[in-house]
């Protein structure tokens, strides 16, 4: 299964940085026993591989080599590519150049590497054999691309940071065999590569006769594409490892290990 990491944006929402946003420490994992800070683009690469993938595609602008130096050649047993976006030209774009790679028949996920999620293993919970997309409950759904289901979890359309949208559930990641993600981007061809958001592409698949589905299996979502991003991300990254130490806790007493705690999605763009 191959993951696809569009990493070619500029990040002028944070800017100024020294290096691809991408690379953004925001907490901190062990490496070997070791702490060390960890970029935020390494939270995405972790649960691909949680769910299934075995090889990551990083798509990158010419001036990212940092990206390269920084994962080298694999990553936590997975292999990884690049293949270079010449210019940024939207999600759509980005995405597309990493089709050659993918096999007909392969499965192929997709996130945004700017972003923080839990749980870390939903995108187990996508099927392998159609296009579907993990959603997440936000507060402020304008802001992003909030996805309408119907009562089967058929994705009725997808509202693109559309004021007062239809459903307060947001997409974070999705997933597809290799044969839907080439559908898509032949029809992105014949509309003459005008979408610049994978939503919109999605709404005229589906018009077109094509099938998707949206699983609501995600629980907290952080964009950390802004300073107020950041802190969130740092807040909910805090949140967890408390719950998780309160959880160990009560496996050290004897209590059920219930996770407790409030839920949080604080997921604001700006």
């Amino acid at each position: 299964m191959w993951g696809i990491v569009p990493a070619a944006g500029l990040g002028s929402r944070i800017q100024p940085l020294a290096f691809s946003k991408e690379l953004l420490p925001v907490g901190s994992r062990l490496d070997n026993g070791v702490e060390r800070p960890c970029a935020v683009s390494e939270y995405l690469v972790e649960r691909m591989l949680h769910g299934g993938a075995n090889k990551i595609c990083f798509v990158i602008s010419p001036g990212k080599s940092d990206i390269m130096e920084y994962y080298g050649a694999s990553y936590g047993g997975a292999s990884i590519a690049y293949v270079v976006q010449p210019h940024a030209s939207g999600l759509c774009d980005a995405i597309f150049q990493a089709a050659p790679l993918i096999h007909p028949d392969e499965p192929v996920t997709v996130g945004l590497p700017d972003t923080v999620w839990f749980p870390e293993r939903a995108l187990a919970d996508l099927p392998d054999d159609i296009l579907s997309f993990l959603l997440f409950p936000v507060d402020q759904p304008e802001f992003f691309d909030a996805v309408v289901t119907n009562e089967a979890d058929r994705i009725v359309e997808i509202q693109v940071k559309q004021p007062n949208p239809a459903s307060r559930w947001i997409w974070g990641a999705f997933k597809m065999p290799g044969r839907v993600l080439e559908q898509l981007r032949q029809l992105w061809l014949k509309r003459d590569r005008t979408d610049e958001y994978f939503g919109t592409l999605v709404n005229a698949y589906i018009a077109d006769g094509g099938h998707a589905i949206g699983v609501k299996a995600g629980r907290s979502y952080v964009d950390v594409g802004t300073l107020h991003g950041y802190r969130s991300a740092m807040g909910l990254l805090s949140a967890v490892a408390e719950q998780d130490d309160f959880a160990g806790a009560r496996v050290a007493l004897g209590w059920p290990a219930g996770r407790g705690g409030r839920g949080f999605h604080d997921a604001n763009r700006e």
